[in-house]
């Protein structure tokens, strides 16, 4: 299933696709995270629903659970060649270092989309350091996704400035504070270019500090980009 990011998707985060009919009302897609998932390529190939998947299988050096190495990629390598699946998420450092050259390749070969993703749980990076980061991601990926921690107003500040110069440079985006102070930021960042968003269907199945739920966040978005 083709996902167009050239408009704000938001993205249902969870690691059972059984949750996706209670999806539909609100989100445009699933964030299906593999590395929280009991056998994830089986739910995979069992998918029925209508919501397209981004296939997530983060790492534990990102803050995931998967065990990194071989084994991670040729999942994703999985996902990327089933119908059901729009896009995946392959983490900056391993398309750095070249070790998923291959996963996108074949993602583009079989019209899935890369997101390509930074996390940064300690805290908000430099503006230009941001902006670097961006702009290297949207190099090697279709989207650049770049979620940090926010320990106050400023970074946030700091993330969406990065996010609209990104944005207004031609780069598609997806940005977001964790953390409370940064919670706001998963409203807001799509009144600047920000291109996903993510939010759990249920508050207690969040996949990162500060989510709202998936209804929560859809109003919140609606109404400002009403305004």
């Amino acid at each position: 299933m083709h996902i167009d990011f050239s408009s704000f998707v938001l993205a249902a985060a969870t690691a059972d696709l059984d949750a996706e009919p209670a999806a539909r009302e609100h989100a445009d897609a699933v964030e299906f995270r593999l590395d929280l998932a009991s056998e994830p390529l089986d739910a995979l190939a069992a998918y029925e629903g209508e919501l397209p998947l981004i296939a997530t299988n983060r790492p534990t050096w990102e803050g995931g659970r998967a065990t990194d190495g071989e084994e991670r990629l040729n999942a994703l390598e999985t996902a990327a060649a089933t119908d059901a699946v729009g896009a995946i998420d392959v983490e900056l450092a391993a398309l750095r270092d070249g070790s998923a050259d291959r996963l996108v390749e074949h993602a583009h070969d079989h019209g899935t989309a890369v997101i390509a993703s930074t996390h940064d749980f300690e805290g908000t990076p430099h503006r230009d350091t941001m902006r670097d980061l961006l702009a290297d991601a949207s190099h090697r990926g279709d989207v650049a996704k770049l979620a940090v921690t926010a320990e106050g107003a400023g970074d946030v500040l700091d993330l969406l400035d990065a996010t609209w110069a990104a944005t207004t440079d031609g780069e598609r985006v997806a940005t977001m504070a964790m953390g409370e102070a940064g919670r706001h930021s998963r409203a807001v960042a799509p009144l600047y270019g920000s291109r996903i968003g993510y939010a759990p269907v249920e508050p207690a199945d969040a996949t990162a500090p500060g989510q709202y739920d998936l209804a929560t966040l859809s109003g919140l978005v609606e109404q400002l980009r009403a305004e």
